[in-house]
């Protein structure tokens, strides 16, 4: 039976009151366990504006109704707006999650302090940001986390190795084809990576005549080939104006025998210690601007 992992990204305050909600009571309805993991710091969405002359960002913007599905006071944290401190305004939808039988676990700090600048940046600023996260966590639920996804897929070098020195048990923190162990400066990381493998709504909706009515379709047709997958999905979307797609995808898996769970379920399936080593590098896909941590060439 092919599985396929939910993996729910949490980049905002409005996703996490509204979008989480709204997201358990389909898992609910349908009896399924996701992972959602959680941005914990500073909501500052606005400044993500400045990537408005990275190659790619206004057409996404302008074919995924940006503004529709964030809310223009969300755009407007960071910027006009001071970002509200999301782990201290929106701590009970988090623990609630948990309590509702789902995985949790760490997204970031800052999602867009994350995205826009880890890849540059040093092993000290990596550090801090993951030790942060992580103790805003601690605050919130009362153990550490077991699971990462990086946000916006972005990563460096000593990202992947902080999450073995630091307690993490799996991640989920680029796009590949299927699980491995990252390979950093000849030496493998022991903390399993389980990569999205599937495109994300917001990554097909405009593009090739596929809209809200028929991407589930589409995606439906991506994903039943005999393979297991990660599928992520966001709070902001699938929990918000595209709902009714993420509630129809559960019925076509339903439907063909797909068994749905979250990454820890999956990984206890998968023999981790027959893993593939690899690299990872960065690289584009279609339908996201900019590049995105990828899993590259098999080493060993």
């Amino acid at each position: 039976m092919p599985t396929i992992a939910l993996k729910v990204d949490v980049d905002t305050l409005r996703g996490t009151l509204e979008g989480v909600p709204a997201l358990l009571r389909i898992l609910a309805r349908h009896q399924v366990r996701a992972t959602f993991l959680f941005s914990l710091g500073p909501d500052h969405t606005g400044r993500a504006l400045k990537r408005v002359f990275r190659p790619g960002f206004l057409s996404k913007v302008r074919r995924t109704s940006v503004a529709s599905h964030y809310g223009l006071k969300t755009l407007l944290y960071g910027t006009l707006l001071p970002g509200p401190d999301i782990g201290r305004l929106a701590a009970e939808p988090m623990r609630a999650t948990f309590r509702a039988g789902h995985e949790t676990g760490v997204h970031t700090w800052d999602h867009i302090l994350w995205q826009d600048h880890v890849a540059r940046k040093n092993a000290a600023w990596t550090r801090r940001q993951l030790e942060l996260a992580i103790n805003r966590y601690g605050e919130i639920f009362g153990r550490p986390p077991r699971v990462h996804g990086a946000a916006g897929w972005q990563m460096n070098d000593s990202a992947y190795q902080l999450e073995q020195e630091l307690g993490f048990a799996l991640a989920s923190d680029g796009r590949g084809e299927c699980p491995f162990l990252p390979v950093v400066d000849g030496r493998v990381v022991t903390v399993p990576q389980f990569p999205t493998t599937l495109p994300t709504l917001d990554e097909l909706i405009g593009i090739d005549g596929i809209t809200a009515d028929n991407v589930a379709d589409h995606l439906l047709g991506l994903s039943l080939d005999g393979r297991d997958h990660v599928y992520t999905l966001h709070a902001e979307l699938e929990g918000g104006q595209l709902a009714a797609v993420f509630d129809t995808l559960l019925q076509g898996w339903h439907a063909a025998g797909v068994r749905l769970c979250s990454l820890s379920e999956h990984a206890a399936n998968v023999d981790l210690v027959d893993l593939p080593h690899r690299r990872v590098g960065m690289a584009s896909i279609p339908g996201r601007s900019g590049e995105l941590a990828v899993a590259a060439d098999a080493v060993g």
